[in-house]
C-alpha cells in the first residue's frame, strides 16, 4: 500500500475502488504537501499528486525517519474532508498534528545537521 491516495482513502474508510471523492481528497492532500514543503519536507520545488499512481516513496525517498509524515497527512486530510462532530476529538487530533509538526521539524533539522544530501 504505497499509493498516497489509496493510503488516505483507507484511513478515511473509503474503499480503493470508490472514486467519488478523489478530486476533493487530492486537493486536500496537495494542500497538506504545501504545508509540509514549508516545514522542509519533500522536494524543494514542491510535490503534488494527480491520481493514485503517486507513491509515498516518490515523496519521502524511502526515508524511514519521516514515516510519521504519512500520519500527519492522514490526520490533516481527515480534518478537512470529514471532521469529527466532537470538539474533544478535534482538539485531540489538532494536538497530535502539532506534535507531529514538532517531530517533523526535529527530523528535518537533524537531517540538515548531518549534512545529508538526500532530499527530505
Amino acid at each position: 500500500m504505497d499509493s498516497i491516495l489509496i493510503t488516505i482513502k483507507k484511513s478515511l474508510g473509503i474503499v480503493d475502488e470508490c472514486e467519488d471523492f478523489d478530486d476533493e481528497l487530492i486537493l486536500f492532500i496537495n494542500s497538506v504537501f504545501s504545508t509540509l514543503n514549508q516545514l522542509g519536507v519533500g522536494p524543494e520545488k514542491g510535490f503534488s499528486i494527480q491520481d493514485d499512481t503517486a507513491n509515498w516513496s516518490d515523496y519521502l525517498n524511502d526515508d524511514l525517519k519521516l514515516e510519521f509524515v504519512k500520519t500527519y497527512v492522514c490526520l490533516n486530510v481527515k480534518l478537512l474532508f470529514d471532521p469529527p462532530s466532537s470538539s474533544t476529538v478535534i482538539e485531540a487530533i489538532n494536538r497530535k498534528i502539532s506534535e507531529l509538526e514538532w517531530r517533523i521539524n526535529v527530523a528535518v533539522d537533524n537531517t540538515e545537521k548531518e549534512g545529508n544530501d538526500v532530499e527530505v
